[in-house]
């Protein structure tokens, strides 16, 4: 069981959670969602996850916070996948000047996740 890779999606969309949780989950990932970012930070704390996805726009602490305390406070290299909406270009660049690793732009395809989650994971 300990090998089971840990993700923390930080997203306040229900509905995307949902979606993304039962996406990864089919492919042997296991999910700790958190609704807004003060959430996320506290999971991550608890779980040290291997993968942190991470909506920019939250409720209470926005995921440019959470990957600040990620990079600076934890002293964590956890990679990073950013979701933005478009036109959002100025937060996309703060993110990545943060430490972001991967950026995806909403709507975007589940599967597409997978892949990039697979890639930044070392899995197939």
């Amino acid at each position: 069981m300990s090998n089971v890779k840990k993700i923390v999606l930080a997203e306040d969309n229900s509905t995307l959670s949902l979606l993304l949780k039962f996406k990864l989950e089919k492919e042997g990932y296991k999910l700790l969602v958190a609704k807004d970012g003060k959430e996320a930070i506290d999971i991550i704390e608890q779980h040290n996850p291997e993968l942190i996805l991470t909506d920019i726009m939250m409720p209470f602490i926005s995921g440019l916070e959470v990957i600040s305390h990620v990079r600076n406070k934890l002293e964590l290299q956890t990679p990073i996948v950013v979701f933005s909406t478009a036109g959002q270009e100025e937060m996309v660049l703060k993110a990545f000047n943060l430490g972001a690793n991967d950026f995806m732009g909403k709507p975007f395809s589940p599967n597409e996740l997978v892949i990039r989650v697979k890639r930044l994971l070392g899995s197939s």
